[in-house]
């Protein structure tokens, strides 16, 4: 088994990913405890399969150290040259405060470290008080350190378009944004989109499964109280669900997305994550993977075997068009966190 040729993007000539990214947010301890021993070698099942791309955070418990280890695995396995196959992103999320030059080194040596590299794929930025503006500052010291190469490209995670063309106008490059954005959340579509296409900026999109929801495991199923939300991303999901329609609609929405299921031969989750690398704006989508717990490598491979057609997206809409328009009542991207 290994995926096609269409899988794999390049946004740079030194930078191709695997629009399906594995997320690391998974092993930060939320979902079950990851054990090394079993976790960095079910990371080789995953290059192996073609799957090289790695979406992670200083935050993410063990996740930059586990990016170390199975770097270090490969290069014991087979040499120097395979680390060329895989891509690792990470992300900075400092508390606001002064930002200057020798805080951000220093915050970003430690991911160096941590990851055993001298240089990052991408370092993604993210800022949860738009009131200080010291964010500005941390941007330009990275768009330094790149020039330096420590970091070979910078990109965001979470901003609205708002600050985002802000950060644009303040002349500091970036690649791209790391957005919320799934059939249930679409407004990445509605105003960022535009902006990011206009400045060569690409989006990265996570919950594209809702935390596991948009899935067949859920039809039919009651509504999940808050003693079934075993975990923070059932629990964040459940609240965009109610903010965007509630459970009935959701569960209207499941049902389409089976019938088109069916008829692709393909899972329901297959389904949510093709809708959005479908849409122009999306480079990649990450979807969590709980190493060395469970892992869904078989079925992610198949989201590249099919293409959504005009009565699919016809149908998705038509239930799309019943619910709440998250950008009136929650705000641009990244404003649930603020």
């Amino acid at each position: 088994m290994a995926l096609p040729e269409s899988a794999y993007l390049e946004l740079t000539p030194e930078l191709s990913i695997c629009r399906i990214i594995n997320g690391m947010w998974q092993v930060a301890g939320h979902h079950g405890l990851i054990d090394p021993k079993l976790a960095v070698p079910e990371m080789l099942q995953y290059l192996d399969v073609g799957f090289t791309t790695w979406d992670l955070a200083d935050h993410y418990g063990p996740a930059e150290d586990l990016v170390g280890q199975f770097r270090r695995l490969l290069v014991q396995e087979r040499g120097e040259l395979a680390l060329a196959q895989m891509q690792a992103f990470t992300k900075w999320v400092p508390r606001p405060g002064r930002m200057t030059r020798k805080v951000v080194e220093q915050n970003l040596k430690v991911s160096l470290d941590r990851m055993g590299v001298v240089s990052l794929d991408l370092l993604q930025f993210h800022w949860w008080e738009y009131r200080d503006p010291s964010y500005l500052d941390a941007l330009k010291h990275l768009a330094d350190l790149k020039t330096e190469g420590k970091i070979k490209n910078l990109g965001l995670t979470n901003f609205d378009t708002e600050h985002l063309q802000l950060v644009i106008e303040a002349g500091i490059p970036i690649l791209s944004n790391q957005v919320q954005c799934s059939i249930i959340d679409r407004r990445p579509f509605m105003k960022m989109a535009a902006f990011c296409q206009e400045h060569n900026i690409v989006l990265f999109a996570y919950g594209t499964l809702c935390g596991g929801l948009l899935s067949d495991r859920y039809i039919g199923m009651s509504e999940l109280g808050q003693s079934r939300l075993s975990d923070p991303s059932l629990q964040k999901y459940m609240m965009m669900i109610h903010e965007w329609g509630g459970w009935r609609l959701f569960q209207e929405l499941l049902l389409v997305l089976k019938s088109i299921a069916q008829k692709h031969g393909v899972s329901i989750a297959n389904i949510a994550v093709r809708y959005i690398l479908e849409q122009p704006i999306i480079a990649g989508a990450i979807v969590g993977t709980r190493l060395g717990i469970s892992e869904h490598i078989v079925d992610n491979s198949r989201i590249f075997d099919f293409k959504l057609d005009a009565d699919d997206y016809k149908r998705i809409a038509s239930v799309v068009a019943k619910s709440t328009d998250l950008l009136q009542s929650i705000g641009d991207c990244g404003d649930e966190y603020r």
